[in-house]
């Protein structure tokens, strides 16, 4: 077992939200960020929400697409995400702490809205959607991108969490993949009045850091943080001892593989 005093743990600094930044946006952000812009296909002069949008990797890319005659704003609940995310393109974008189930915009505000990532933590994700519909115009877009079933990277990780941490720990990671089932995601955008549904899982091959460096920078981004930085050093031992051993087997050329479906749902509001 890796000794107490190998664990890389205390060697992230840093709060959440610039870590996230910093370790997810580069990889699993970017790679979910790629395809929604694909299919949005933003023009110039276009004004995007970006709910839910984290630390805003799709904010500022929207905001280079769509030029200084769109406008771009990027929701979320966190302030410390808007924070970082208002310090990486402090000129480019709107910034507003609000819920996505109770936009703080006019009806028909915007052409297009992009959700990534983000729609499995909302509580009421119906009423989430239909604010996205709300404030759309007649003829507006909406793309939401979500992570499929859990693969087994992250399936390793839970059980391992649950195992030397806490079942809540374990239940963090699992409601990340919540949001798993395109015909739930459809369900959604008809609720909510979409019409020209689609929806779809699109695999993504993510190469991420080394199995430890990727594990203590995930744990440092998430709310895994507190739960597993209150833990011994021996208890963190045990679970980098476990969590890299389960995940021998997905590393090449040193580096974690992630396998996993993009659940993509895009619609128009008629």
């Amino acid at each position: 077992m890796t000794s107490s005093t190998e664990v890389s743990y205390k060697t992230y600094s840093g709060n959440a939200a610039e870590n996230y930044e910093r370790y997810f946006v580069p990889t699993i952000g970017t790679a979910w960020a790629d395809v929604l812009l694909d299919v949005t296909d933003l023009n110039a002069g276009e004004r995007v929400l970006d709910a839910a949008c984290g630390t805003g990797v799709i904010t500022r890319r929207a905001a280079a697409a769509v030029g200084e005659s769109g406008r771009v704003v990027g929701l979320d609940l966190n302030p410390g995400m808007l924070a970082v995310g208002r310090t990486a393109v402090p000129a480019a974008a709107e910034w507003i702490e609000a819920s996505a189930e109770s936009i703080p915009c006019p009806d028909a505000s915007f052409d297009v809205v992009i959700c990534s990532l983000g729609l499995q933590f909302v509580v009421d994700q119906p009423a989430a959607v239909g604010e996205f519909h709300r404030v759309l115009t007649s003829g507006g877009r909406v793309a939401i991108g979500t992570g499929g079933r859990i693969p087994d990277v992250f399936e390793a990780l839970a059980q391992a969490l649950a195992r030397h941490i806490a079942p809540e720990a374990a239940g963090f990671m699992r409601q990340v993949f919540t949001l798993h089932d395109p015909d739930r995601l459809r369900g959604l955008l008809t609720g909510a009045g979409f019409t020209q549904v689609s929806t779809w899982a699109q695999p993504r091959r993510v190469v991420l850091p080394p199995p430890a460096e990727f594990l203590w920078q995930y744990v440092h981004l998430t709310p895994l943080s507190s739960m597993v930085g209150a833990a011994s050093p021996d208890v963190q031992a045990a679970l980098e001892h476990d969590v890299t051993l389960a995940w021998a087997g997905h590393v090449e050329d040193g580096h974690l593989i992630l396998e996993i479906d993009a659940i993509l749902g895009t619609g128009e509001k008629s």
